[in-house]
């Protein structure tokens, strides 16, 4: 593989729904066997040996797309860019590799767990442009539309159900808890 990408971890939301949905702390704070949410993404982000930034609020909390545009416009030396959502504590290492790997073929990568699509998504340096100008709490769904438009996104298809298991509800985090003691019985 070519120079590789850098992992953005976003972790500048708001979490609303997790405290609507009755948590007691940011969803990112809350504890999945012993340790924060996102201490199980930046040691999974540590695990693949890819470089990490990490976004963390301004301001306040900041929108998806505003975070997908600081992470890319604080990294402009990356060969291309990762985007993590913070609140995905089980994702593996490889696929974060794999995710990486697959932008050497197209300049989107997307992830799929059988029909569902999951996260990181990949983007080349040639989408730098495009990911800088989001803002909002738009995520970059329009860069990877325009880019299938252009015949140019590889839907990557991986055996890891902790690309698609986020963490939005207590409930959330029980399920994260139940496939990680079932992960480690095998």
């Amino acid at each position: 593989m070519q120079q590789a990408p850098t992992v953005i971890v976003l972790a500048a939301g708001r979490g609303e729904r997790f405290a609507r949905a009755g948590g007691r702390t940011h969803k990112l704070d809350a504890l999945l066997a012993g340790k924060p949410v996102l201490e199980h993404v930046l040691r999974s982000v540590a695990a693949s040996g890819l470089a990490c930034h990490v976004v963390r609020p301004v301001n306040g909390t900041d929108g998806m797309g505003d975070s997908i545009a600081r992470g890319v416009a604080a990294t402009p030396d990356a060969a291309g860019w990762l985007i993590l959502p913070g609140d995905l504590p089980l994702v593996g290492a490889r696929s974060l590799l794999r995710v990486a790997e697959g932008l050497a073929s197209q300049p989107v990568v997307v992830p799929f767990c059988g029909m569902q699509q999951g996260h990181p998504v990949g983007f080349g340096r040639e989408c730098r442009a495009a990911l800088m100008a989001l803002g909002d709490d738009a995520g970059a769904a329009a860069v990877v539309r325009a880019q299938r438009q252009a015949g140019r996104v590889l839907d990557l298809q991986l055996d890891d159900e902790g690309i698609t298991l986020d963490i939005d509800t207590p409930d959330d985090l029980a399920r994260a808890e139940a496939l990680l003691e079932t992960r480690e019985a095998s």
